[in-house]
């Protein structure tokens, strides 16, 4: 599968969050400090919920952004808007990250377009739930398995020959990969994949000075779960489970990428942060 055509694939997932009500809060919270000033970013599902917020924060400190979209476009040309809104440069790239040819030349479009490439934010994601795991078909395994593992490899592959000393990577995984989710099977599967990614690719790239980390969000209020990505039931309780009872906004997740993609985490690899509401998990 190396055609756009081939790969980019309809349905109801990632959803677009013009159309979500209430919408996502997405507008950092603080004025900015420099913390990214002349670094470029490349942000995958940069186009709604914490990719957004990611995009609109990395702007604040001073990022040129590349938005990595599947479908959306009027939801990408608004991230675009407000990344240029911010004073910075932005650049929308469409493309499926589950065809390694096509992270590619995505890659190959931002550098070409900015230059360089100072971070790399593997945030882009899809779910799908059923609560027997006979109903997971082999296509959507494969599908989930593709987006939501494979592309982060194909995304890091692409980018490593751009990525110098005090680069970062930062990785988008849950707090299902250390709870488990019984809605989630394939999901949760490929979050603890990406936990286990994210630790050994630290220790696979510390020595080049490329800092590897990740996120692990709980509920977050995007358009990935009343698109299609949570069940009519779980939705009239989403959030409310969490400690804090109620689900968090995108811009509550963006400031610990931004922690971790800037020199404030210096001394932090292999490490992953935890926006979830209050719920204590071991890792």
């Amino acid at each position: 599968m190396t055609d756009t055509a081939e790969m980019i694939h309809e349905d109801a997932l990632p959803g677009h969050e013009s159309a979500l009500e209430p919408k996502p809060e997405w507008e950092p919270r603080y004025p900015g400090s420099g913390r990214l000033a002349g670094k470029v970013a490349m942000i995958t599902g940069a186009d709604s919920g914490i990719g957004r917020a990611v995009a609109a924060l990395f702007a604040r400190e001073g990022a040129d952004i590349g938005i990595l979209y599947l479908l959306e476009d009027d939801d990408a040309a608004e991230t675009r808007r407000i990344v240029e809104a911010e004073g910075r440069r932005a650049i929308g790239i469409k493309a499926d990250i589950g065809s390694r040819k096509l992270c590619e030349r995505a890659i190959e479009q931002l550098v070409s377009e900015f230059g360089r490439l100072d971070i790399l934010v593997n945030n882009a994601g899809e779910q799908h739930p059923d609560t027997d795991i006979r109903d997971i078909t082999e296509e959507q395994l494969l599908r989930t398995f593709q987006t939501n593992i494979f592309g982060m490899f194909y995304m890091t592959q692409a980018a490593l020959p751009h990525l110098g000393k005090g680069a970062a990577i930062v990785n988008c995984t849950s707090v299902t990969s250390y709870q488990g989710s019984k809605e989630l099977l394939d999901y949760s599967s490929t979050k603890g994949a990406i936990t286990a990614f994210t630790r050994s690719l630290s220790e696979n790239l510390v020595e080049k000075g490329i800092r590897v980390n990740a996120v692990a969000p709980g509920p977050i209020w995007t358009p990935l779960n009343p698109c299609g990505g949570a069940s009519d039931e779980k939705l009239k309780a989403f959030g409310k489970h969490t400690p804090m009872g109620r689900p968090g906004q995108p811009n509550e997740v963006a400031p610990a990428f931004l922690f971790l993609a800037c020199e404030d985490a210096s001394y932090m690899s292999g490490q992953v942060l935890h926006p979830n509401g209050g719920t204590i998990v071991n890792g």
